[in-house]
């Protein structure tokens, strides 16, 4: 036959001429639904009403076709099936980079709540990379994923709400839908769901800790000043400093990255410089274990000589040398909020979703009064509200 003869020829040489390649369990090509139809000996149209179970098919021929599809290991064109309504499309987490323990809660949350409603998690890293980001979103689009998820703080210039805003239309337009995860909103009415936390208000519950225990003299190690979830922090810790009277000293506010290794460093060279202060504000916890490495090895104590505030409360923050104080982002409620949001398109607005989750104070044992050495009591505070509770109520969006 001409299909036949025409594939052979596709094979190059080393195909047999004239013989049908069967699939690819055989090392062929993949089996196509006309295969199935021909092994079960049925029409195509059948076959693909006996996958899709919406139609009426005769348990016998259900049956044939079933064991033609189990034979010839054909796979579904899922690509075909999604343009058709007929399957459910994956939720896409898109993040600079998957290591890091923040990161990972909310991709633990995107999943769970995805899983929840059958659908599958693809997670994906843009290292930074702007076109890759680009590709993945394009790729995610024509991949007809449900949701895109974009985790994580963002320089907030022109150009990226630019971007972000032709990501919107693009995916809105496709039937998916972007979220901005850890992101504040972007200006407009453009069809994105903004899944946030209370950055700032929980940056000022931590430095208002600080103030509250004697301290004035605070270490602030923020992180890129360019960054939104950076410049939020900062601003919350400042806003503490103006409500205590405490004036601002710009030799202890030290910015750089939210590694282990940067925390470290810029401990070591505070030290080496011999900074007068009595408390450090580390930017997230990952930050405020590299700080007590260097007080450790500098042979200082904590609480007893510095006190520490971290940020985040990641799994490890209790059980470090010292057990951490800090502030607990709900990083695995934001991915399940995302999900939840994304696929309930039912219940969303013409235009976009703005919630915010709240933060919480956790009080360990790194923050004493200063000089006296003093240990907290291992509690949950919440007598500092955050500036978003859960369940604060609807204000111009969802907040939760």
């Amino acid at each position: 036959m001409t299909e036949n003869g025409t594939e052979a020829r596709k094979q190059g040489p080393h195909a047999t001429s004239g013989r049908r390649r069967r699939n690819a369990a055989e090392g062929d090509r993949p089996s196509t639904i006309r295969d199935v139809a021909a092994k079960a000996g049925v029409s195509v149209a059948t076959v693909s009403r006996a996958l899709a179970g919406s139609h009426p098919v005769s348990a016998a021929t259900r049956a044939r076709v079933m064991a033609a599809v189990e034979s010839l290991h054909y796979v579904v064109n899922v690509h075909a099936k999604a343009l058709s309504g007929g399957v459910a499309g994956p939720v896409a987490l898109v993040m600079d980079q998957i290591i890091g323990p923040s990161f990972a809660e909310v991709a633990a949350g995107v999943e769970q709540e995805a899983a929840a409603r059958g659908r599958l998690s693809l997670v994906c890293a843009t290292h930074s990379d702007q076109k890759r980001e680009h590709d993945l979103v394009q790729l995610m689009r024509e991949q007809h994923a449900a949701a895109v998820v974009l985790v994580g703080g963002a320089v907030l210039d022109e150009a990226y709400h630019e971007r972000i805003a032709e990501y919107a239309r693009a995916l809105d337009a496709a039937g998916s839908r972007l979220v901005l995860c850890g992101r504040p909103p972007l200006p407009g009415d453009l069809p994105v769901t903004v899944v946030d936390y209370d950055n700032r208000g929980g940056a000022f519950q931590a430095g208002d800790h600080l103030l509250t225990a004697g301290h004035r003299r605070i270490l602030f190690l923020g992180g890129n000043p360019k960054m939104s979830t950076a410049e939020q922090r900062r601003a919350g810790y400042l806003q503490a400093l103006r409500a205590h009277g405490v004036p601002y000293a710009e030799e202890l506010d030290i910015p750089g990255t939210y590694t282990r290794a940067s925390g470290y460093d810029r401990m070591r060279d505070a030290l080496k410089a011999d900074l007068d202060f009595t408390a450090v504000f580390a930017g997230t916890d990952m930050v405020a274990t590299g700080v007590m490495a260097a007080l450790r090895e500098s042979g200082l104590d904590v609480p007893g000589d510095i006190s520490i505030m971290g940020f985040d409360d990641v799994p490890f923050a209790a059980d470090l040398s010292t057990p951490l104080t800090t502030l607990r982002v709900p990083y695995e409620d934001l991915g399940r909020t995302a999900v939840r949001l994304a696929l309930d398109g039912e219940r969303r607005a013409a235009g976009g979703d703005h919630v915010i989750l709240g933060t919480q104070l956790v009080v360990r044992q790194s923050v004493g009064v200063p000089g006296a050495g003093a240990e907290e009591p291992e509690v949950t505070a919440n007598r500092h509200a955050s500036c978003a509770e859960v369940g604060a109520g609807v204000r111009g969006g969802l907040h939760l």
